[in-house]
């Protein structure tokens, strides 16, 4: 693959800060660079891997994804870059030497469209080369001996992110490169986050030397939208995760989620998997043709927030045998996130523990799957059967340390049609509840409490693929409505759902009521943790 290849999708950075601090020549832990930038990864939008060159590249095209990030609620998920990428200048400087729009792309100017995206509450970050030329083959003019000149320039547009590729270098050392202009934004005085795109081409590595000269770095060569790319940039990154952390990140490329080239369960992988490794977020797809499915992924909550996680610490791999890998993220609040990622093409059950994990010592585990937002509890098994090419996260939490008190569901009272079955293993005593698959068939149990709060856990199977929801109510009051079972794959695959309740002192009833003509999910138990 060519440099010119390797150049031209690299994600974003930060830089902007203090002056240069000793530079190691050995794969020691460097001084961060501390210009309180990127203290979690990058979130936003780079426009290459939509458009490279092509016209559709421009000025309208650019304004159209900051009204996107508003309007689909990609900002509020955290996504504030908008970043362009190489191909909008001119060929040539003017008369003062400075990098000039191209008049055509865009007719208002970079500070007019940086403005337009400051209006939106978002932030706009540019791209050149740390060369004497970008990379693409039209030769727009790069950085190189321009460093404080056109820093400058961009702190006038308003810029605040720079992406700095690697393509013209001269041969030029690439500390040297990358820190002249890291000095260079230091002096225009304007926060700049600094992506250093030099893709792990060169030795020293730049993770070794990267931490106090730029934000982000550049671990792998250019992704691309299938998923022998995509896997080999996770297993290149996924060694290095010493050198990652706040204000300072590896980074193996931009998403290609949503692009086509991969499946939803793929591209569910792409997205975890630079999630656990702290990798900046910055979407690659047209967010103009994205549907739902591209949205649904891009706007996981749940996913984003372990890539945002304040701790910043990228996820380490457990184990990987034949394919089969274990990820590990430790989390700011002492929870761990916890991937099983199948490399494979045939389904696989991954497995751990608790105690590989770090957390191990409590009597159960809530585990959430951050997928398809069933949550169960364990007391320190952790596994799943995986798709090919899928990826289960988990996240694990301590369960409260108080008494656990089961009630199952066959000693609870049902409504008219329900019966008690047996004929599907892997339940907790004598039987469940299957219920009427009518709206308002429910199960209900008697609960004598102390009186406070407390967590609940109902026991379920549910091997339809549609979600059973139900109202929850606490003696004769709905506390919470359209409470989702979601399928468990099987109905010998059984999972839990847990909700926080406030119960008074004496007996208290809780009732699961359908509201759907599905009915309710079979009901197993009900656990009820105080204290």
């Amino acid at each position: 693959m060519s440099a010119s290849t390797f150049a031209r999708r690299c994600a974003a950075l930060a830089v902007a800060a203090f002056a240069l601090a000793p530079v190691l020549s050995v794969p020691e832990p460097a001084l961060a660079l501390e210009n309180g930038l990127a203290r979690t990864p990058p979130m936003g939008f780079n426009n290459w891997n939509t458009t490279q060159c092509r016209a559709e590249f421009d000025e309208a095209m650019i304004k159209g994804i900051a009204d996107i990030f508003v309007s689909q609620g990609l900002k509020d998920a955290g996504y504030t870059y908008v970043n362009i990428d190489d191909c909008w200048a001119l060929p040539t400087r003017n008369a003062r030497g400075d990098l000039q729009p191209d008049p055509k792309r865009f007719p208002g100017g970079i500070k007019a469209l940086a403005d337009y995206v400051h209006s939106k509450g978002l932030k706009f970050g540019i791209y050149t080369s740390a060369g004497t030329k970008t990379c693409n083959t039209a030769g727009f003019p790069g950085g190189l001996g321009h460093e404080q000149q056109d820093a400058n320039l961009f702190a006038s547009w308003g810029v605040d992110y720079l992406k700095y590729d690697n393509c013209n270098n001269q041969g030029v050392d690439a500390r040297k490169r990358y820190t002249a202009m890291r000095d260079a934004l230091a002096k225009t005085g304007r926060p700049i986050v600094y992506s250093i795109c030099e893709w792990g081409r060169t030795d020293p590595k730049v993770w070794t030397w990267g931490e106090p000269v730029g934000n982000l770095w550049r671990t792998t060569g250019d992704i691309s939208d299938n998923w022998t790319s995509m896997i080999g940039k996770a297993k290149a990154n996924r060694v290095l995760a010493r050198y990652a952390g706040p204000g300072h990140w590896n980074d193996p490329d931009m998403l290609e989620v949503g692009n086509g080239g991969m499946t939803a369960t793929e591209y569910r992988t792409h997205f975890s998997l630079w999630a656990m490794m702290a990798a900046p977020l910055l979407i690659g797809a047209d967010l103009r043709k994205a549907g739902a499915e591209t949205l649904a992924i891009l706007k996981n909550t749940d996913v984003i927030a372990l890539d945002q996680d304040p701790l910043g610490k990228q996820a380490t791999v457990v184990s990987s045998d034949g394919g089969l890998v274990v990820y590990n993220k430790v989390l700011a609040n002492g929870d761990r996130a916890v991937a099983l990622s199948n490399e494979n093409t045939s389904t696989a059950t991954i497995a751990t523990t608790a105690s590989a994990l770090g957390i191990g010592g409590a009597p159960s585990y809530e585990l959430k799957d951050l997928w398809s937002k069933v949550t169960r509890t364990t007391t320190g098994a952790i596994s799943a059967s995986v798709p090919a090419h899928g990826t289960v996260v988990y996240r694990v939490s301590k369960r409260a340390g108080g008494p656990v008190t089961r009630f199952e569901a066959e000693a609870g009272t049902m409504s008219g049609g329900g019966t008690i079955d047996t004929n599907h293993a892997g339940y907790s005593g004598t039987g469940f509840v299957n219920g009427a698959n009518a709206v308002g068939s429910h199960v209900e149990w008697k609960v004598d409490a102390a009186g406070g709060p407390v967590r609940v856990s109902f026991g379920y199977a549910n091997g339809s693929t549609a979600s059973r929801p139900v109202d929850l109510s606490v003696n004769g009051t709905v506390v919470a409505t359209g409470v989702l079972f979601p399928g468990t794959g099987a109905w010998t695959n059984w999972s839990t759902v847990t909700q926080a309740l406030t119960l008074t002192a004496g007996t208290n009833t809780i009732r699961l009521t359908a509201t759907s003509a599905d009915g309710p999910a079979n009901l197993d138990y009900l656990d009820v943790v105080t204290g």
